[in-house]
């Protein structure tokens, strides 16, 4: 696996005309609001916190997936009732984005490479990305909430290169969870793995300044 290092920009960054962003963990540093989100919902139907495992899934699943785990069966419309009455924008301040990102997003709009968001996320990704004033950077946006079957199923990744038309060999996909490895993995496109050594991916990204250098650098020559 190649990890990105300015000092020797891979040749393959000169033909990516197309990169999909994974959401949390990626776009935005969510852990402690993912887990305060899923604590409230608990809380509401007098459950204890959730536990460290469960923490790690809720941080990489939809929502449906994470309440069939974290809440017993008899007990989901409560826990759903609960989770209506909640406002997200009141976890925002909670949720911040990754650092170097949005230069990261203003040198690739600058490239002309076009960009997408595949999230988990059923139903709370444009309001985030709205709030952060980036939504403007991405198209398509593919929540879980709009698939059939959410990642590591390739559905999403197959309606954004329909939707961008270009060839697989030019998009990647930054992820930072084997959910994320698997989709890309499944769709047939490079899979980069962000702050995350452990994945299979062609590059390993430790930030997202790497990145940013590396593809200012080609572009220069």
């Amino acid at each position: 696996m190649y990890v990105c290092n300015p000092a020797s920009p891979p040749e393959f960054l000169a033909r990516i005309s197309g990169v999909i962003f994974d959401c949390d963990g990626v776009l935005v540093d969510s852990r402690d609001a993912n887990r305060m989100y899923y604590n409230l919902i608990r809380e509401g139907i007098g459950m204890l916190p959730i536990t460290p495992e469960e923490e790690d899934y809720v941080h990489m699943h939809a929502v449906g997936e994470c309440l069939d785990r974290i809440i017993p069966a008899e007990r989901r419309e409560e826990a759903e009732e609960v989770r209506r009455n909640l406002d997200y924008r009141d976890i925002f301040p909670y949720i911040f984005l990754e650092d170097g990102l949005v230069e990261l997003l203003e040198t690739l709009e600058g490239l002309g490479v076009r960009m997408a968001v595949h999230t988990n996320r059923t139903s709370t990704v444009e309001l985030l990305l709205a709030h952060f004033e980036i939504d403007r950077f991405f198209s398509p946006v593919i929540a879980a909430g709009a698939l059939k079957r959410p990642k590591p199923d390739p559905e999403g990744v197959h309606r954004i290169l329909a939707d961008w038309q270009c060839p697989k060999d030019a998009v990647a996909y930054i992820g930072d969870s084997a959910l994320d490895e698997r989709s890309a993995a499944a769709a047939g496109i490079a899979f980069w793995s962000y702050k995350n050594p452990g994945l299979a991916a062609a590059m390993h990204l430790p930030d997202f300044d790497s990145l940013r250098v590396c593809l200012s650098g080609l572009a220069a020559k």
